[in-house]
């Protein structure tokens, strides 16, 4: 679409939005001097876009029926086929719905954003169908990736698989209902505060958050650059390291990956702990709302590690009771510059941009209301800082989110790896549909306490099942150096060996 010079009124409304005051003959100057400017954009805008070609044919497949769908974990089913050979051979993977799947439909769990066909694949799904795997479809995830609960999607909410009725976690919801439900093999959720992590606890599943930058987020639509991550969901931890072990390292687009290194995460599965070190974090215990049975069933995981061999002490660090408001500003910015006003995307990063997405997701302009609770409130509460302070609350957020990181790194120079419970509380019963906005809200943000340290310290961190609780799991997080995803497999893969965790 040719993009016209601005009229004369249209200048002048926005030389007041910009508090500019020119004269009549001012504006009809600038006009004239936009001329060269807009003729660019035309000329940029007639080129063919360059975008990376799909590799593998596919269908589009179809959206499942509600008998087709009884946790409400699908957007669309699929069935793409990668290499005849290579490690997921045999393997069927669903794709959070914010990661582009060309010819299929996204939306990223919400309503404004539906009827949008990507047309390039994210790199971790041509990774995948080169190891052999199959893309199962994509699995539904919370309005635009806001929120910790399962009920904020505009698709509606998304079940638990061990008790329907209650929340499945987010944002990666149907990434841990499908895997936990038994429905796929594994799953790539998205992580900037704990969405991997957390519908890994609630669902009984295996979720790792990589070091950031280990695995590209390209193709994927960002929220945050400096929080964004995605990662492996699976019902085993070898299922884990080997997905992990094919999505993993550099693909010369994204920005994000500065200083990557891979090892062979599948060589760490099948050793002990013995001379492992582990620290317990006291900071990730008695939260205002942590609940005695998860607490206790960590502790006990601690102890179970002792047994197998491990060093287990606990230490301190402080300043992880900071983390969330650290992380607030920066998620805040994010949101309102990246997701709102940056067209799902942003700016200012060499990246693969894509554009037919930039130009889908501005309608959200004339249809805000359609927004789930949780989206209403970060769009509000960003505008409102940006527009009083700008934003030196997250220029302040990322420096101090360094000094967080030095205290882990200080931790973890003496121990492998540091254990917490990964949420305070199991999973909640989902909110009904006439539940208040508090309510609603409540429920989407309940349980951060412990993930979204890592999301902003930048270290790996996976949540492994460590016990059934009133029939609901529950989850252990241990967190480790940056890039040293070997020894949280080692660990999890020896603990997961050791006792089923159901009966623990």
């Amino acid at each position: 679409m040719t993009l016209p010079t601005p009229t004369h009124a249209e200048l002048h409304d926005i030389a007041q939005q910009l508090n500019l005051t020119l004269s009549e003959d001012d504006i009809e100057t600038f006009r004239d001097l936009m001329a060269g400017s807009i003729g660019a954009l035309n000329q940029v805008d007639a080129m063919p876009d360059e975008l990376p070609a799909v590799k593998y044919p596919r269908e589009p497949g179809t959206r499942p029926s509600a008998q087709e769908n009884p946790l409400n974990g699908w957007y669309y089913r699929t069935r793409i086929t990668g290499a005849a050979e290579g490690p997921l051979k045999g393997k069927t993977v669903a794709l959070k719905d914010n990661i582009m799947l060309a010819g299929v439909p996204m939306m990223c769990g919400s309503a404004t954003l539906e009827g949008y066909v990507p047309e390039v694949d994210a790199t971790v799904v041509e990774r995948i169908l080169d190891a052999g795997g199959e893309i199962a479809g994509k699995a539904h995830c919370e309005s635009f990736c806001l929120s910790g609960g399962s009920h904020t999607g505009a698709a509606g909410p998304v079940h638990n698989p061990h008790k329907r009725g209650y929340s499945a976690g987010g944002s990666s919801s149907g990434s841990g209902a499908l895997v936990g439900g038994g429905e796929v093999d594994m799953a790539i959720g998205g992580d900037q505060g704990g969405s991997i992590r957390i519908p890994a606890s609630f669902c009984g599943v295996y979720g790792l958050k990589p070091t950031y930058g280990l695995v590209p987020y390209t193709g994927v639509m960002p929220l945050e650059v400096f929080v964004d991550h995605i990662g492996p969901m699976t019902s085993t931890v070898l299922d884990n390291a080997t997905l992990l072990q094919a999505i993993a390292g550099p693909d010369g687009y994204d920005p994000r990956q500065r200083g990557v290194l891979t090892h062979d995460y599948v060589a760490a599965v099948g050793r002990d702990v013995k001379g492992m070190k582990i620290a317990v974090l006291a900071e990730g215990f008695g939260h205002d709302n942590s609940e005695a049975d998860v607490d206790d069933c960590a502790r006990a995981a601690a102890a179970h590690f002792e047994s197998l061999g491990a060093s287990v002490r606990q230490v301190s660090i402080p300043m992880h009771l900071n983390a969330q408001a650290i992380a607030m500003p920066i998620l805040n910015h994010g949101i309102l510059q990246t997701m709102l006003v940056g067209d799902g995307f942003g700016g200012g990063r060499d990246d693969l941009y894509v554009s037919s997405l930039m130009e889908y997701h501005r309608a959200w302009r004339e249809r805000i209301d359609e927004f789930s609770d949780n989206g209403k409130l970060w769009a509000l509460t960003g505008t409102y800082v940006t527009q009083r302070v700008g934003l030196r609350h997250y220029g302040k957020a990322v420096n101090l989110a360094r000094r967080l990181r030095a205290h882990y790194d200080a931790v973890l120079e003496e121990f492998d790896l540091v254990l917490a419970p990964t949420l305070p509380i199991k999973a909640s019963p989902l909110p009904e549909a006439d539940a208040s906005r508090k309510e609603q809200v409540d429920r989407a943000m309940e349980m951060f306490a412990n993930t979204v340290a890592a999301d902003i310290t930048h270290h790996p961190s996976m949540s492994i099942p460590c016990g059934l609780r009133d029939g609901l799991p529950v989850g252990l997080m241990l967190t480790a150096k940056h890039f040293d995803e070997p020894s949280i497999y080692r660990a999890a893969h020896a603990f997961e060996q050791s006792k089923d965790w159901k009966q623990m």
